[in-house]
């Protein structure tokens, strides 16, 4: 095995432009030492697994097979120059390549929480005075306005656009500027009015609690868009609490409350005469890097709970404590929609509710979509390349 390098001649390196200045090759691994003194460690099936050749040259998905290499693969020659890395492998007489800033920005031996930290801001009722507004005509006509509106509603989880068009056509225009529109039991669209038969509480003139939509599907939708058309009811305000400041607190003042209610799983149901739709989740999820990023709470969609004997008290202490904190005037938002506004907001996230309207003091309609997490953050991956 020879370990070389080239010499270094930039020497104004920044952290983000920092290259190699020694290796050391140990049993499965390579150590790097980088210009700006931070330490890098690559595992050699790591490194097999990422080489360039590794992946279709036209659709970038792996289609190399892990297992044509055995365990025990190693460098028999490492050298290095200010600007790539390359391996000479011990089997298959195999060469890899690396840019050594691809290398710098993937090394997973160095990251750290920070990496992983959320981009989501939490609030309470002060950010009644500071939601994010756009203009429909600015966001559909541009998309730098469009990539501005995003990174807001991703990092609050609630805004407002302004200047909607009177049909219920410009909500769905508006939503499918992110991507496609999710379908449910509801429809692709939907309109929330009081009718005479209602198959869901959104559909009456009582007061809504603050809840998720759709908490019984497999993946409850992401963000929801509620188009006001008319609001000319007494009453009838839209009421809105950022679920992740809630559970925030619950974390920081009754952890093992939050930790029960984070563990274990409890049913949620919708029923009809044409659906029976069902599924167990979590109240609170954390991701794997400890970051707050789903609440998932519908009292009036949750079923009867079914959680071991010796668990069910305590449960119930917790999902207590929550939801009286979810009522907390601290947290709440009330918003009275007019006629050409709509709101935005992760459903995931950001729980929703509306007061009490009298239905014979003039119509209240809104219309509504959803479009999913994924297909947000996507899109949103995209924009911030597009716009530098």
């Amino acid at each position: 095995m020879a370990l070389t390098h080239s010499e270094v001649t930039n020497l104004n390196i920044t952290t983000e432009d920092a290259c190699i200045v020694s290796i050391q090759q140990n049993k499965n691994s390579l150590c790097v030492q980088w210009s700006n003194g931070t330490e890098s460690e690559f595992h050699y099936l790591w490194l097999r697994d990422n080489c360039s050749t590794a992946f279709h040259e036209k659709t970038g998905e792996r289609d190399f097979d892990l297992l044509s290499v055995s365990e025990d693969i190693h460098p028999l020659n490492v050298e290095w120059n200010n600007d790539k890395l390359n391996i000479e492998w011990s089997e298959a007489g195999h060469k890899s390549s690396f840019l050594q800033t691809w290398l710098y920005k993937r090394c997973y031996s160095r990251m750290n929480s920070d990496r992983h930290l959320s981009t989501y801001q939490s609030w309470d009722t002060s950010f009644v005075n500071r939601i994010p507004r756009a203009q429909y005509q600015d966001v559909m006509n541009n998309d730098a306005d469009l990539y501005q509106w995003m990174v807001e509603l991703d990092k609050f989880g609630l805004t407002l656009v302004e200047g909607m068009p009177d049909t219920a056509a410009s909500t769905t225009d508006f939503a499918t500027r992110v991507d496609y529109l999710r379908q449910t039991n509801f429809g692709t669209t939907f309109d929330v009015v009081s009718v005479e038969s209602p198959i869901n509480l959104a559909y009456t003139s009582i007061s809504l609690p603050l809840h998720t939509d759709l908490s019984n599907q497999e993946t409850p939708p992401g963000y929801q868009f509620l188009h006001c058309l008319a609001n000319d009811c007494v009453g009838g305000e839209s009421t809105f609490v950022d679920g992740l400041r809630v559970a925030e607190e619950l974390r920081e003042q009754c952890p093992d409350h939050f930790k029960i209610l984070a563990e274990y799983a409890v049913p949620f149901r919708f029923y009809d005469k044409e659906h029976d739709i069902r599924q167990h989740h979590p109240v609170i999820n954390v991701d794997s890097f400890g970051n707050i990023v789903e609440i998932k709470y519908n009292a009036h969609l949750a079923d009867i709970f079914d959680l071991p004997a010796n668990i069910m008290h305590e449960y119930y202490l917790a999902y207590r404590n929550l939801m009286a904190r979810l009522r907390d005037e601290r947290f709440k938002i009330e918003i009275r929609l007019q006629a050409g506004q709509m709101v935005v907001f992760d459903n995931r996230r950001v729980l929703h509710g509306r007061n009490k309207f009298e239905d014979t003091s003039g119509l209240r309609h809104l219309h509504g979509c959803y479009v999913d997490r994924s297909e947000f953050k996507s899109r949103l991956r995209v924009l911030a390349v597009e716009q530098g």
